[in-house]
């Protein structure tokens, strides 16, 4: 083994089991344990999901905060968000104030859901003074495009009688016209990102609503009324905001957030990992490495499809470092990811378990295996 090794650690969290913080530091006491010179840089990754908003902090040293906000429902949710380390830039998950999680399985209705608490996380880091703004918007419970968001951050939108519109989806029908003048004018100044992975437009077959509309609680007859008012609501953006969001790709993620960041807040959609590469400066780091260790809760052939460990091997493999993966599922059809920059991968699940148990063991496993390897690569 090479002298004074740098290896990069930089894993996604594992689901209910650990943070990529607590991932990486698992790893360094396995490495550790066999050979104290290694060097270790820990760069916590996510791809856009959910833990996204803790890796940014923990990977720029940041801070979270936490804030009582309107819940998908009306009801007083806690929510967080958080300030990277800069001092400048914010990040929220939208789920955290209107995500479906918050929602219980019987009362799941996205013609009354709103993203208004979502709108108040903005203002909230708006508050706060940031230049610019990282929005995850996965996990939703909504189908109301954004106009909770719009709400919440002063902008008015009124029925023909001159009434605001209530929350939800199914309100949307009512609206008439756009009022802006007391919309938060910090936000012309601030840069928004928009983690998004859908490429689904606002209305149609591939739509929000009929694509996202069941798992949110809607029937058949709410799907099909849902869609039309989304098209209504596009119909009055453009009318009256100059402003085409019907097809544009990405518009219907979130029950159509996509289209109201995009309209509202001049939102710009990325790819989750890719932002998440920008933000860790990830690049610059594995130039220091000499290897790369990735991972995530779960690998299989779906990792290729924008999750962390593809996301991480695809830049490893621009300066051709060896590349690493853990898990603690290995699912089938791997062999893709090893012609996709992945060298080996790696399960860290040492015996027969429980899920349970397996979620709770989730740190000793990576840390034994991550001895192991470094036990390996000794003999090499």
């Amino acid at each position: 083994m090479k002298e004074n090794l740098t290896i990069l650690l930089a894993p996604d969290s594992f689901k209910e089991s650990m943070t990529a913080k607590e991932v990486c530091e698992a790893m360094e006491r396995g490495i550790k344990k066999v050979n104290k010179s290694i060097n270790c840089i820990h760069v916590p990754m996510a791809d856009g999901g959910e833990g996204t908003m803790q890796s940014l902090v923990d990977a720029t040293g940041g801070n979270i905060y936490y804030l009582n906000v309107v819940g998908p429902l009306g009801n007083e949710v806690k929510a967080s968000y958080g300030i990277l380390g800069d001092g400048e830039t914010g990040i929220l998950e939208m789920a955290s104030a209107s995500g479906l999680h918050l929602v219980p399985i019987q009362k799941r209705n996205p013609l009354i859901t709103t993203t208004y608490g979502t709108g108040q996380l903005i203002k909230a880091c708006l508050d706060y003074g940031v230049k610019k703004l990282l929005i995850g918007i996965g996990g939703s419970s909504t189908n109301d495009g954004g106009a909770g968001v719009i709400q919440a951050l002063g902008g008015k939108l009124m029925d023909k009688g001159g009434n605001e519109i209530g929350f939800g989806g199914g309100e949307l029908s009512n609206l008439a016209n756009i009022d802006l003048v007391d919309f938060d004018p910090r936000l012309k100044n601030t840069l928004i990102e928009v983690a998004c992975d859908v490429n689904n437009p606002l209305c149609g077959a591939k739509g929000a609503s009929n694509v996202f509309g069941l798992q949110k609680g809607a029937t058949s007859q709410m799907i099909e009324e849902l869609d039309i008012n989304l098209r209504h609501f596009a119909k009055i953006v453009k009318e009256q905001l100059g402003k085409d969001i019907l097809d544009v790709p990405g518009a219907g993620a979130a029950g159509g957030l996509g289209a109201g960041l995009m309209a509202f807040l001049n939102g710009t959609l990325k790819k989750g990992i890719e932002i998440v590469i920008e933000y860790t400066n990830l690049e610059e780091k594995v130039k220091l490495a000499d290897m790369v260790w990735t991972g995530e809760g779960s690998i299989d052939f779906q990792t290729q499809y924008g999750k962390t460990p593809l996301g991480v091997a695809t830049v490893a493999k621009r300066y051709n470092k060896p590349v690493i993966a853990f898990a603690g599922r290995v699912g089938e059809n791997i062999d893709v990811l090893y012609d996709k920059g992945i060298d080996s991968i790696f399960g860290i699940v040492r015996e027969l378990t429980t899920l349970e148990e397996a979620l709770s063991n989730g740190k000793e496993n990576i840390e034994k295996t991550a001895e192991n390897v470094v036990r390996l690569m000794n003999l090499i």
